[in-house]
């Protein structure tokens, strides 16, 4: 069996070359891996630091089974992730940020529910078992479970993350759903087409060492407000 993992990059020059290492030094034993970068255009020096893989991750380059793919211009996660999928060529797809805020080291759980047959679609969590996570906003834990709370309402789901990075799919559930997000609100948009579909959903516990805006973090109260109109569409709409 084959996992890919996508990864979008947007301006990810401090931490691109450890999230490559960490992705490609955990243990999978079994699976064939193969990572799938998608540069949503970076203007910091992301693109040129990707443009020389061996220099980047050094060993661990040898035998990895990595594509770097460029963005025209700049799009959104959500159209970095859409064009990742197509190009994915594994059974199972996993989505990872770049930003060192998830831990690669939580693969093997993610991964386990897939790998016995039991599931579809597993989420990560970082509100559901004992992993530390890094304490940070207040109002940004609140808008997540008030999203993630009305996302539940509409789509019949009991998650309690909905907006987590960690989602692993196999890939032909994937290629059932037309997803149209072009930014953050492709997570909404996926949760309510896996539901549609009646896949087997499950979560899982993970650790998450969230960053602050001073050290990079994107996301902002916009994408929340469009988060909640696509929560709205996807589960309401044809």
């Amino acid at each position: 069996m084959k996992l890919s993992i996508v990864i979008p990059v947007y301006n990810e020059e401090t931490t691109i070359a450890e999230i490559l290492r960490r992705v490609l030094g955990v243990s999978l034993p079994g699976l064939e891996r193969e990572v799938v970068v998608v540069d949503d255009c970076s203007t910091d020096g992301t693109r040129e630091l990707l443009a020389d893989l061996p220099a980047l991750v050094g060993e661990l380059a040898a035998g990895a089974e990595i594509r770097v793919l460029l963005q025209s211009r700049n799009q959104g996660k959500g159209a970095a992730l859409r064009r990742g999928f197509v190009e994915a060529t594994g059974d199972l797809v996993l989505i990872q940020d770049a930003d060192l805020e998830y831990d690669p080291a939580d693969y093997p759980q993610l991964l386990a529910p897939l790998l016995d047959g039991r599931a579809d679609v597993v989420y990560g969590s970082r509100f559901a078992g004992g992993q530390p996570h890094r304490v940070l906003y207040f109002w940004h834990y609140l808008g997540n479970k008030f999203l993630t709370l009305c996302s539940n309402a509409l789509s019949n789901l009991n998650l309690t993350d909905m907006e987590c990075c960690y989602k692993v799919f196999r890939r032909d559930v994937l290629q059932r759903i037309a997803l149209r997000e072009n930014r953050f609100g492709i997570e909404p948009e996926l949760t309510a087409k896996v539901a549609r579909l009646g896949c087997r959903i499950f979560e899982v516990g993970i650790s998450y060492s969230g960053r602050t805006y001073a050290e990079g973090k994107k996301i902002g109260w916009k994408d929340g407000v469009r988060a909640l109109w696509c929560i709205l569409r996807y589960n309401l709409g044809r």
